[in-house]
């Protein structure tokens, strides 16, 4: 109670020492014409008033300090209309805290509101509060819409001041903040040039970098009170490509590679030149086969690997080319003169013992490689899908030379040496144990070198695919990892404790359960993933120069990641050749016999079980095609249980579910039927704030309604005024009566009397009856008040646009500029406080020149939540004035 009390006192004399404020809007010549804006005006009834508070630092000494915040006043009158400043007279008056509101910013009155400090908004300002019921903002400029608000800009490039000029003042029209250096506080980075530093830091901070025409845009859009400039539909439009200014040429590629690389040039904004142009910027080299240049390169040409060209579309931005710089290779000549000089040295013998360990290093890492050779593409087109054995990497190739691999030859405690000759089942079970462990490399490869990147966060850019579409194609890699990890360590071990009698098939029969659970839904899946890879690969060019990138590096072997995915579904069968290879030259009496063929009828079981799945995997596609294409769809649609049937395009005939003339689609399942309207404007659901996701979905869901509920199904007679039209009466559980919903049929296939014929078999099997032709009724169009004659121009009409989704803006407000009617209140309320009257604190401040707006620009502005919460009493009385009034 004493708190309250105390609260109470302090805001009665904060309430005497203010100057009382009258607050009011005024709209000049056309926007008082504006009817909608008439109407915002009267729903708003807050404005937001700056207010300056003024407070000695000590006691005796002169210095005092400016308290600025902001505080929400009540606007007792909606507006007032006026066609000049004349007729107001009192519009720079501090007694009035006056927001004109004009819809011209090239007027002339907009001019002269702009030389006496006046607070001019837009009319999209007013719609933009009035659609959120917030208060008329506070802006230290003029404001006429709020598109960029809370936006952080910085320019370069820019050689005209007049331009550049022009830029800043539309982004303060549209609430956008400008900053003179470059800082992690920069939203947008508007660039004239692809040079500077201002560019190279964008780049690696990942800040969006825009072309001028961006503002002007935004600009021209600025009466659309939606639009948020910062989203990334609109912005991406606008981007500067990678390879703006840049003229490119290609050295070593082969013809195909270089037509599509130059195909990418002019995409990404740049253009192509032969080589050797002296207009050319970068000479883009394939240092796999360029060893010296044919020509001096000029000072200022960057002469790079293909690395950056493929790093700068998948960056989405032009990458830093000190990085990528092409080095000419060391002559063969030199590398022998070193080498015989390095022989000739005293340590010689040393440096000869450490030559021969790296060449046998070498040698094993070879012969151990997980990678074949390239093949010529006819010779890769040609493999099926079981004959892809690392055919290279056989026991074969390295027991030629007398080698072994480096993992088999490890001494063990438990291991006896072996004989110079092995047989026959040693021979194959290292094979296995090879070929096993190339793959789990493979396997490896595909997750280190592919999926992590593509997962990981903060990529420069933004994401590169969506999460579902790294789903999609990687799918159940790490899990089959994991278990053929385990099995190359078993067979490992195997390996170097060999005996005869050592069961190579208990190794698959542990396993097999793993194999049974891991593969199905990667094998199952795999044209999916095909489908997936290569349509990114297309519509995406920042994921086609991801794989680019990758493909050259020495760790895939310059196989494609399709070609990579493609191993495991070539495992399976080839672990069970390699097995049976193994049976016929295990003995009789050898345990490992039987344990061989039960290995074997447990991979068949596998392979098996993937074709049976594959069946049921085509309907869960079905499923999924479903709920991606409508946006609502019911989680509760997904069940083991559930198939898809048939789908129908049909138009709305009546009103009860949407607007007549609507397109529906009806998804008939085997227990339900999911109906589902176009969308009028397909808005992206999958989004993120950089790049582009799934495609958004088409149509909008209506109702899932279980069949149970259609009592009948009614097939309307084909007149002059009907056509291929239906309907069905339905009884929702929520429902007392019957509906009647009607629809008429827009596709060709299938035809009407098939569809009635298949939507009544499942109805009746959903009800347990066995007649189901009994609930297809014939009706008369008149009786049930169906025709179709009008749906053309009904149809015209059902593509009406949707409106717009308002999105939440926040705003920030700058306290650059302090508005002289604030002060010169601050002024009179200080000497109301001090016992002065309001002329001799008007003639203090007059002649004081406290006034310039300029000379408080560097006095630092603390924010309204900033504000320290501890002041003397003088500012412990304003703070708790201002939260009356709020």
């Amino acid at each position: 109670v004493m708190n309250c009390r105390i609260l109470f006192h302090h805001i009665l004399e904060s309430l005497e020492e203010m100057p009382q404020i009258e607050t009011r809007v005024v709209l000049v010549q056309e926007a008082g014409k504006h009817e909608e804006l008439l109407k915002a005006l009267e729903t708003i009834k807050i404005m937001e008033v700056p207010v300056i508070k003024i407070k000695e630092t000590s006691p005796g000494k002169s210095e005092e300090k400016l308290i600025k915040s902001i505080i929400h006043m009540e606007i007792k009158v909606p507006y007032i209309k006026t066609d000049t400043l004349e007729e107001l007279g009192d519009s720079d008056s501090p007694e009035f805290e006056t927001i004109f509101v004009v819809s011209d910013f090239q007027d002339s009155i907009f001019s002269n509101l702009c030389k006496a400090d006046c607070r001019v908004i837009g009319p999209p300002v007013v719609l933009h509060c009035a659609q959120k019921g917030e208060p008329l903002p506070f802006c230290c400029r003029p404001l006429y819409c709020a598109s960029m608000l809370n936006l952080v800009l910085c320019f370069t490039g820019f050689r005209k001041k007049d331009e550049l000029v022009k830029l800043v003042t539309l982004v303060h029209h549209m609430g956008g903040i400008i900053r003179r250096d470059f800082s992690s506080k920069v939203t947008h980075l508007v660039a004239n040039s692809t040079h500077g530093d201002k560019f190279r830091i964008a780049v690696s901070l990942g800040t969006p970098i825009l072309k001028a025409e961006w503002i002007y845009k935004a600009w021209e859009k600025r009466n659309e009170i939606d639009l948020c400039a910062a989203d990334d539909d609109f912005r991406n439009q606008f981007k500067v490509p990678p390879f703006q200014d840049c003229m490119l040429s290609f050295l070593g590629f082969s013809d195909d590679e270089k037509a599509n690389m130059e195909e990418m040039t002019e995409m990404q904004g740049g253009h192509y030149l032969p080589v050797g142009d002296e207009r050319c910027t970068h000479l883009v080299v394939e240092e796999s086969t360029v060893k010296d240049l044919p020509f001096e390169p000029l000072k200022k040409l960057y002469v790079v690997k293909q690395e950056w060209f493929w790093g700068s579309i998948q960056m989405d931005a032009r990458a830093g080319e000190s990085m990528y710089l092409f080095e000419k290779s060391e002559s063969p000549g030199l590398k022998k003169s070193v080498s015989l000089l390095s022989l000739s040295t005293p340590n010689s013998n040393r440096k000869r013992r450490r030559l021969k360990e790296t060449l046998a290093q070498l040698t094993r890492e070879t012969d151990m490689s997980p990678f074949p050779p390239r093949k010529r593409p006819s010779a890769e087109h040609s493999l099926s899908i079981g004959s892809l054995l690392d055919i290279s990497n056989t026991p074969e190739s390295s027991t030629t030379n007398g080698e072994t691999p480096k993992s088999c030859a490890r001494p063990s405690k438990n291991s006896t040496p072996l004989p110079l000759k092995q047989s026959a089942r040693w021979q194959v079970a290292k094979e296995l144990y090879q070929t096993e462990s190339n793959y789990v490399d493979i396997l490896k490869t595909i997750i280190q070198l592919f999926q992590v990147p593509l997962e990981k966060e903060g990529q420069l850019g933004g994401p590169i695919l969506a999460q579902e579409e790294i789903k999609t194609i990687f799918g159940s890699i790490p899990d089959i990892l994991d278990v053929h990890t385990k099995i190359k360590e078993d067979l490992e071990d195997l390996m170097m404790n060999w005996t005869e009698s050592k069961s190579i098939g208990d190794i698959i029969l542990k396993y097999s359960k793993d194999l049974l659970k891991t593969y199905p839904p990667f094998v199952n899946f795999f044209e999916m993933s095909k489908e997936t890879i290569t349509r990114c690969e297309k519509q995406k060019p920042r994921f086609h120069a991801f794989l680019k990138i990758n493909q050259a590096k020495p760790e895939c072997g310059r196989q494609s990641l399709a070609e990579l995915l493609i191993r495991p579904v070539q495992r399976l069968p080839s672990v069970a050749l390699l097995l049976n290879d193994i049976k016929k030259h295990t003995a009789e009496e050898n345990p490992d016999k039987v344990t061989l063929e039960r290995a074997i009828e447990s991979l068949k079981e596998v392979m098996t079980h993937i074709n049976e799945d594959k069946r049921k995997t085509e309907a869960q596609r079905q499923f999924f095609d479903v709920v991606y294409e409508v946006d609502g769809c019911p989680a509760n649609l997904l069940s083991s249980h559930r198939s898809l049937v048939q789908r129908l395009e049909t138009v709305a005939l009546g009103d009860d579910l949407c607007d007549r003339g609507e397109q529906v689609t009806l998804f008939l399942f085997n227990d339900c039927l999911e109906i589902a309207r176009k969308r009028h404007k397909v808005i992206g659901v999958f989004k993120s704030p950089h790049g582009h996701t799934r495609p958004p979905a088409s149509l909008k869901h209506v109702v899932l309604m279980p069949l149970s509920q259609i009592k009948k199904v009614l097939d309307i007679r084909e007149t002059e005024d009907c056509h291929k039209a239906f309907a069905l009466v339905v009884r929702p559980p929520t429902e007392l009566n019957n509906k009647l919903l009607s629809f008429q049929m827009t596709s060709e296939e299938p035809p009407k009397e098939d569809w009635l014929k298949m939507l009544c078999r499942h109805v009746a099997n959903t009800i347990c009856k066995a007649d189901a032709e009994n609930l297809i009724y014939t009706a008369d169009p008149d009786s049930v008040e169906v025709n179709t004659k009008d749906m053309d121009s009904t149809l015209s009409r059902a593509s009406r646009a949707i409106k717009k989704t308002s999105k939440k803006v926040t705003r920030a407000f700058s306290f650059s500029k302090t508005p002289k009617r604030a002060l010169r209140r601050a002024l009179m309320s200080h000497s109301a406080t001090e016992g002065r009257s309001p002329s001799s604190a008007n003639e203090s401040y007059i002649g004081s020149r406290l006034t310039s707006t300029s000379s408080l620009a560097g006095i630092p502005s603390p924010s309204l939540v900033n504000l320290p919460s501890i002041f003397e009493k003088r500012s412990h009385t304003l703070s708790r004035s201002t939260t009356h009034l709020i």
